[in-house]
């Protein structure tokens, strides 16, 4: 397939046949019904495995172990799933990530039908659903420029921000729930399990990708460094990176910690009321998905990015002062529709300014910063809260994490892409230019 470029001078440098003009692409069709499968499943999942682990081992302190035999293999492989991406045959490490998750889901649907499920087996199998994760994500990022018209980015990466938070957060922990109740946490990992059988099946399906990644011709440690070259040469990719790991270790742990306690015993809430909040915020990320998918991106991409996601982070100072449950969410609202509408942007500009052969690497060193210090956040918020209190910690986790933030525009370099937003595009299948 070979990308238009006519639609780039357009304001918002976007197609305007509307958000569903990614599904007329067989294979983004293909791929993307996968996706909402798979998420669904994935969401049915995660209900049941806390469900789970509590039955085998009523302690907090074993859910924290599974938590941390999931994401730690996540975060160890991520740069080699990046450097694999950019080496070998994208839709081929996407089966087999979701061949081996279909099987880590389908053991533990086993063991827990018969019975026979004790934590350790949990512990072992989420590792590789975890390892599976590492390698899916990075091939799904550089796929997506191969099979959407480049002018039509924006709607497809729309697409998935409205899928995810329905997906993971509303219909699939519903559906998960609903199956634990009437027939045990082993029929929603057997779901979990089909769910990426349909995945496998749809990628298989599609048409060869136009570009086949370059074979493995160098070894992994170099493909690395020339990874590192390539982004320590960008100033809004590094600069990027470095501030928003600051910014996350400053307000995520504090915000997914201190939420549930504030609505609890602050304002003496019930679960209901927590329900609700997190339900404002997956509504109005939606929303705002679906705003980006019809009216496209600003010419200065960049720093509309950087201007979002400081609105974004400052928002989570509100959940500090909110007197009320409704104040949280409008918070929450606030929050999660900014940084939807942030991440579009970003995905978009990674995809269309960082050559394909180089995207895997560039899109794993991302994911592996967004979850990367997420254990030393959870760590931090504790201490902190008990030294300075709950609210305190909050206003504080969004007003430093803003100022982070906003810090990464002003390094040299970094506006100065908005004034050359060609300088780095490239086709799909152009080789990088390293230095």
């Amino acid at each position: 397939m070979h990308h238009s470029y006519e639609a780039l001078d357009a304001a918002g440098g976007v197609s305007r046949r509307g958000l569903l003009a990614p599904l007329r692409e067989r294979d983004f069709r293909l791929l993307w019904t996968g996706m909402c499968i798979s998420l669904l499943g994935d969401g049915a999942f995660l209900v049941a495995l806390a469900w789970q682990v509590y039955e085998l081992a009523d302690a907090p302190a074993a859910m924290g172990i599974v938590g941390i035999a999931m994401t730690v293999p996540t975060i160890v492989f991520l740069l080699v799933g990046g450097v694999a991406s950019d080496r070998f045959d994208r839709r081929r490490i996407m089966v087999c990530a979701d061949v081996a998750r279909l099987a880590a889901a389908g053991t533990l649907a086993a063991l827990a039908l018969t019975g026979a499920l004790e934590l350790w087996h949990a512990v072992a199998l989420v590792t590789v659903y975890g390892t599976g994760q590492a390698f899916f994500a990075p091939a799904f990022d550089g796929l997506v420029p191969e099979i959407v018209p480049r002018e039509q980015l924006p709607q497809a990466n729309a697409l998935d921000q409205i899928v995810r938070p329905i997906a993971m957060r509303m219909a699939g922990p519903a559906a998960g729930g609903l199956l634990v109740g009437a027939a045990g946490a082993g029929a929603a990992f057997a779901l979990d399990a089909a769910s990426f059988a349909v995945s496998a099946a749809a990628v298989l399906a599609m048409r060869r990708p136009p570009r086949r990644p370059a074979g493995a011709s160098r070894s992994v440690l170099g493909d690395l460094r020339d990874g590192w070259r390539f982004i320590r040469t960008r100033p809004w990719l590094w600069a990027t990176f470095l501030s928003a790991a600051i910014a996350y270790l400053l307000f995520m742990g504090p915000v997914e910690v201190l939420l549930p306690y504030l609505v609890k015993e602050e304002l003496h809430g019930s679960a209901t009321d927590l329900g609700l909040v997190l339900a404002a915020g997956g509504l109005s990320s939606v929303l705002a998905a679906a705003v980006v998918g019809h009216v496209g991106l600003p010419r200065r991409e960049i720093t509309f990015i950087y201007v979002v996601w400081f609105l974004a982070t400052l928002a989570v100072a509100g959940y500090g002062l909110a007197a009320a449950v409704w104040q949280l969410m409008l918070a929450c609202a606030l929050f999660n529709a900014l940084e939807t509408v942030g991440t579009i942007v970003w995905i978009t500009a990674k995809q269309r300014r960082v050559p394909g052969a180089m995207l895997g690497r560039v899109s794993s060193l991302d994911w592996l910063i967004s979850i990367g210090l997420l254990p030393l956040s959870f760590a931090l918020t504790g201490p902190v809260s008990d030294a300075i209190g709950v609210r305190e910690t909050l206003i504080a986790a969004g007003v430093l994490g803003a100022a982070v933030t906003i810090a990464g525009l002003l390094v040299p370099g970094v506006r100065a892409a908005d004034e050359r937003p060609g300088h780095e595009r490239a086709p799909a299948d152009a080789e990088p230019a390293l230095t």
